[in-house]
């Protein structure tokens, strides 16, 4: 990955599981502060289908960048998705600002206050944000240069910190060594790696809340150790890049 990445929250707890998370990631710049103080070039906003900006993160932007940004994405969303975009996609909309120069919407949800403590959301969210970003960079080479990313989902959505850190470190490292033409090869690698990632598929999720109120952070997937059936070379297939 090209592109600068920081992780910004204002909750102590989410710093703490990104930094035990991430320690092996010392190019990752982790910060204990708000988005709207990140000189990046592009913020990334956890949001809903409909990209109603109506709470949380999402709320303090568009008070911060005027609710002109809300119209922009839901216009996107609306020429996209027929007005509702599903988990594991996203929209990249300019700012008209120097910094940051584009909004980068990805619902983790479908309603506003949906809880995705139970599901794999937050993998599917920060893999689309970062798939936005590399298409913004095809198009537009060297337009994201740096990118700030909350804890999606550890507020609003009730993801407990450690699973959210796990979940984002996955999405993370997958977007090291590969690109993707598309959301559906995205998801593709990320269900490689994750398993089903349907809502039908609860096994797996159900446990995670289970584990972090017993105080146990999950190991981080790996390319050879999240599926056990996984080969890494699989996803040569997947990378774009010659």
């Amino acid at each position: 990955m090209l592109v600068k990445v920081l992780l910004v929250d204002v909750n102590p707890k989410m710093i703490g599981a990104w930094r035990n998370t991430f320690e092996g990631n010392p190019e990752v710049e982790i910060v204990h502060g708000s988005m709207l103080d990140q000189p990046v070039s592009a913020w990334v906003t956890p949001t809903n289908s409909a990209a109603r900006m109506d709470g949380g993160l999402d709320l303090v932007i568009k008070n911060c960048l005027g609710s002109q940004i809300e119209r922009a994405v839901q216009a996107q969303v609306k020429q996209r998705y027929a007005g509702s975009m599903p988990v594991g996609h996203a929209v990249v909309v300019p700012t008209g600002r120097p910094q940051p120069r584009f909004l980068i919407s990805t619902p983790t949800m479908v309603g506003s206050s949906d809880n995705i403590g139970a599901t794999m959301n937050v993998a599917l969210a920060c893999a689309a944000a970062f798939q936005a970003a590399h298409w913004q960079n095809t198009e537009e080479p060297g337009s994201i240069r740096s990118i700030a990313l909350p804890g999606l989902g550890a507020q609003t959505g009730r993801v407990p910190v450690e699973i959210c850190a796990d979940l984002m470190w996955t999405a993370y490292d997958l977007f090291r060594e590969h690109a993707f033409r598309d959301f559906a090869q995205m998801r593709q690698a990320l269900e490689r790696l994750l398993g089903d990632l349907s809502p039908k598929d609860s096994h797996k999720r159900e446990a995670a809340p289970a584990l972090a109120s017993m105080g146990v952070t999950p190991s981080k997937p790996t390319l050879g150790g999240a599926n056990e059936d996984f080969d890494a070379a699989d996803l040569d297939d997947f990378d774009d890049r010659d």
